[in-house]
């Protein structure tokens, strides 16, 4: 499909009435946006705690009027906005003038129905109890607290756009199905995204995905950085620093092991990295160690290479262990235990994928740049099952990302909400052709 083809539609679309009423409201309610905000922010959200926010997302959702809001079995806040829903009873709907140029689909319309996917992570990677009193800026629109932007701006996007598509009366011809999803962040692995397409009822449906993901108007990840996790530990029979002499340490042969793996050559192309976030064990100065752990992260952008890290790192610390053992008869043999706490699969969205087509010719209608990217986000499920997804800002500007000066400013939100809109819009109009068609 060539981007003229798209820029036609695009540029078609962005006339229609219903869509006006749309920008419309995005114009008028943008300190409807920041009072979402602040609200949701206030509610933490730690890592496997995502309940409290997800409760908010429910009565939003059904205050939005969405359709089958719910909770779903790994505790994804979900809902549609159907098809039919401009014949629902909608409090907006005495604004409509005319039709809305988006109808279709039946209410009695099969599981096989395609849906397009809307959604934003739930979670930040505070742990429970991490202070969180947002402070607004002086003369200034710039707001701070720890998740203010990764992810409360992409979630603000998520009921942003929700709302001024039910203002509109804008019935698309196919489901959109929109989640506030939990376990995007570290140890969550993408737990949430993973359970919608591996397990949930949606998995068969999704024909297309788009991630809102903290603030920006012009990246858009494209290339799902993969990552592999490990908790690594080694165990000995520990003892006394003087009379247990020359018992092995389990620090010491946690650290020989990373010591080699810090002298492993990594390729730069594909792009490969190891790091060690995290080392622990022992439990005084004068004891040796019963256990030593170390977290390691491998990332690539090559799923091939990812796995032959991996290889590797398993290989230095099972001859380390190997060696070891033969070299010691006198005391208890070491134990190696390697747990696999993280896996975010490697992918790309094709060049030519329709759903980039439209995003640049959007992004050609609105005067925005289209900047591709490398990210880990919750695309990487959909898009390591071949599903097109992209991930994108909700527009604004932040900084501080992850700490606890983390700050985010809404100035130029309603040009990215804009992007994510008609995006959205013409997605459902091009996925829903030739499936009418058929």
């Amino acid at each position: 499909m060539p981007i003229s083809t798209a820029q036609r539609r695009i540029t078609r679309l962005a006339t229609l009435t219903a869509v006006h009423r749309a920008f419309h409201w995005l114009h008028l309610h943008q300190p409807q946006l920041r009072k979402w905000q602040l609200e949701l922010v206030h509610i933490p959200a730690p890592p496997f705690g995502e309940s409290a926010r997800a409760a908010w997302f429910l009565d939003r959702f059904h205050q939005l009027g969405l359709t089958n809001v719910h909770l779903d079995a790994a505790g994804n806040v979900l809902a549609e906005l159907a098809p039919e829903a401009q014949k629902q009873d909608d409090p907006h709907s005495e604004r409509s003038e005319e039709p809305s140029h988006f109808a279709g689909g039946s209410s009695n319309a099969a599981d096989t129905t395609p849906c397009i996917l809307l959604s934003a992570h739930l979670d930040t990677v505070f742990p429970a109890g991490t202070p969180i009193e947002p402070i607004e800026e002086k003369d200034s629109t710039r707001i701070y607290a720890p998740g203010i932007c990764d992810n409360a701006a992409g979630l603000t996007g998520l009921l942003a756009i929700a709302a001024a598509l039910r203002y509109a009366n804008i019935a698309p011809p196919i489901p959109i199905l929109i989640a506030a999803n939990v376990g995007e962040e570290g140890e969550g692995d993408l737990r949430g995204m993973r359970h919608i397409f591996e397990r949930g009822p949606y998995r068969h449906r999704i024909a297309s995905a788009v991630v809102l993901e903290g603030s920006g108007s012009s990246a858009v990840v494209t290339r799902a950085l993969g990552s592999l996790r490990f908790r690594i530990t080694i165990t000995g029979p520990g003892g006394h620093s003087w009379t247990d002499a020359g018992t092995l340490n389990p620090i010491l042969l946690l650290s020989h092991a990373l010591t080699e793996i810090a002298a492993i050559k990594l390729p730069t192309n594909p792009l490969t990295t190891i790091n060690v976030g995290q080392i622990s064990g022992g439990t005084a100065i004068n004891s040796i160690p019963e256990s030593a752990t170390a977290l390691l992260d491998i990332r690539s952008t090559d799923p091939t290479q990812l796995v032959a890290t991996a290889t590797t790192v398993h290989q230095i610390f099972d001859e380390i262990i190997t060696q070891s053992t033969a070299q010691r008869t006198t005391t208890p043999p070491p134990k190696l235990h390697i747990e696999a706490i993280g896996n975010r699969p490697a992918a790309a969205l094709p060049d030519d994928s329709p759903l980039l087509h439209t995003l640049r010719a959007v992004d050609r209608h609105l005067t925005l740049r289209t900047e591709p990217r490398l990210g880990s986000t919750d695309a990487n499920v959909p898009l390591s099952r071949g599903v097109p997804a992209i991930a994108i800002g909700a527009g604004g500007l932040g900084g501080g990302i992850h700490t606890l000066q983390e700050w985010y400013d809404p100035t130029g939100r309603e040009t990215a909400l804009r992007r994510i809109l008609l995006t959205l819009l013409d997605t459902t109009q091009t996925t829903a052709a030739p499936h009418k068609s058929s």
